[in-house]
């Protein structure tokens, strides 16, 4: 039989993961993909991911390819799949691609969002959706003081766009044969009240050609920092030509980040 290329593209919540890659003794998004291919295709295929989303982190429009034998039409694999997929794990579009096609080698840009919110009390339902940066200033406020600090942040934001060496946001330890990334985008807004919890929700969203281990999550914990009126805005220029990790902000945690859009 001949083989086909197929990408899909997925949408998950992380929460219950160790992160995308495959791993010996940990439920990874990746394992439940394949083993869920095997169940339809009876084949063991080993797929390529867009990115190595970290445990607790989600995704709108990860992208995958896999190489098959199988006679299920292209367009056909991702409504075939869900019925062998998880809950939380759900395929929502499928096509065929070159023969040459990687799903991480070819992307060009990649989008994340990461959402958080300031407030004196945690939102439950919010817990694995969102970091709560715990401070009482945005309490019982008028809605200029959250829109001031929208317009902080994205001030800020504008810093990382363009080409520059961004060790000073890389996790200590990881090791990458350069350290220079490209930021198209980057931009923080206030999103409407959440129509649940009647939270405010801030998003940090950022397109780059490719990021370094934690990249967006330090990048986010620093404008956390501009936030609460730690950091200037135009700090972030100085702090990116240090170089230093310290300078910047925490890791913001996991559970906030979403891998939005790839592009190629």
């Amino acid at each position: 039989m001949m083989e086909r290329n197929i990408a899909l593209v997925l949408e998950y919540d992380g929460t219950q993961y160790s992160g995308w890659q495959i791993q010996e003794n940990a439920i990874t998004v990746q394992g439940c993909v394949q083993k869920a291919l095997r169940a339809l295709t009876g084949e063991e295929i080993s797929v390529n991911g867009c990115s190595r989303t970290d445990a607790g982190v989600h995704a709108a429009g990860y992208v995958l390819n896999f190489v098959t034998q199988s006679t299920v039409p292209a367009e056909k694999f991702a409504l075939a799949l869900n019925a062998f997929l998880p809950e939380d794990i759900t395929a929502l579009t499928s096509y065929e691609v070159a023969a040459d096609f990687h799903a991480r080698f070819c992307a060009k840009k990649k989008t994340y969002r990461y959402l958080f919110y300031p407030a004196s009390r945690p939102s439950a339902l919010l817990s694995k959706r969102a970091w709560h940066v715990r401070t009482t200033d945005f309490d019982d406020v008028e809605e200029g003081v959250w829109l001031d600090a929208a317009g902080k942040m994205n001030l800020a934001a504008q810093s990382f766009i363009g080409t520059h060496d961004f060790s000073a946001f890389r996790a200590v330890g990881s090791h990458v044969t350069t350290t220079v990334r490209t930021i198209f985008d980057a931009k923080v807004y206030l999103l409407p009240n959440d129509f649940v919890t009647g939270r405010r929700v801030f998003c940090f969203e950022v397109t780059g050609d490719g990021f370094l281990y934690n990249m967006v999550r330090i990048m986010t914990g620093t404008l956390k920092d501009v936030m609460t009126g730690k950091v200037e805005p135009a700090r972030i220029a100085g702090i990116l030509a240090s170089g230093r990790r310290k300078e910047a902000g925490v890791t913001a945690p996991p559970e906030g980040l979403y891998l939005y859009r790839v592009e190629y």
